[in-house]
């Protein structure tokens, strides 16, 4: 039987290095703990490197592994351990691909639904969103220059999955991409609690190709984007809740156009 690797061997200690932005955009490899998302990985598996493995966990999920013909290694408790950040590591993760597209790509051809996120900031909200995105049937998530990196380990388990399954943009010139989609036919919407529309009424502009524009948590959409939109959109609100958290309201959004098309 082969040895388990320990957290000091070469394969551990190089993946571990994709734990940082750094080290995942210099590798173009990223983490995926877990069996939900080692799964979903597993669904293409061309996009995966290795998956390494616990023993308790191999016997948890000998059923996935033993349909996969990708390298499974198995390593000790503590070599797992190194590899996620999670309290309690799941023992179970895939080594995979960067799967970014190029923006240019939107543009050839534009999805009926695009999500793009301006500033966005909190990892657990980026890993929501491309779920919710997944859900509401998007073609692509684009995250602007500066957002929370959609292949950190709290983005991929928010995702849950989800990050296997959309088109992702990263570092995207916002002020160039936006207009470019525009020219080809998309409707650019910029969610904004002040907006000057609100959403109920906008259900004859929803059809597609729409791209909704969402920004960071605290400030919302940068004031220069905003501007490029064509409309800012409020959900109207009957509570006395000031606002909603971004997670939400892009929810609202993407359902209500889900429903749209």
């Amino acid at each position: 039987m082969t040895e388990p690797l320990t957290e000091r061997s070469a394969r551990i200690v190089a993946a571990r290095k994709l734990t940082r932005r750094a080290g995942r955009d210099a590798a173009g490899l990223f983490l995926a703990e877990g069996r939900q998302a080692v799964a979903e990985a597993l669904a293409d598996p061309a996009g995966v490197r290795e998956v390494f493995v616990t023993a308790a966990a191999a016997a948890a999920s000998a059923d996935l592994l033993a349909a996969t013909t990708v390298p499974v290694r198995p390593v000790t408790e503590k070599a797992a351990a190194s590899l996620s950040e999670t309290v309690t590591p799941q023992g179970l993760v895939a080594v995979c691909a960067l799967r970014d597209v190029p923006a240019d790509a939107l543009v050839a051809a534009p999805p009926r639904l695009t999500v793009v996120l301006a500033e966005l900031a909190d990892p657990g909200n980026a890993g929501t969103v491309l779920r919710t995105a997944d859900a509401c049937g998007a073609g692509a998530v684009v995250f602007g220059a500066g957002s929370a990196d959609p292949y950190g380990g709290k983005a991929v388990r928010s995702s849950a999955g989800s990050v296997f399954h959309v088109d992702v943009v990263r570092g995207a010139p916002l002020p160039e991409l936006l207009p470019r989609l525009q020219a080809v036919g998309a409707t650019v919407l910029a969610a904004d609690g002040g907006g000057e529309a609100a959403l109920p009424e906008l259900a004859d502009r929803l059809a597609g190709p729409v791209v909704w524009l969402f920004g960071n948590e605290a400030r919302g959409v940068p004031a220069e984007l905003a501007a490029l939109a064509d409309a800012r959109v409020r959900i109207p609100m009957r509570g006395r809740a000031e606002s909603l958290n971004l997670a939400a309201a892009a929810a609202i959004c993407l359902y209500t156009t889900q429903l749209a098309q």
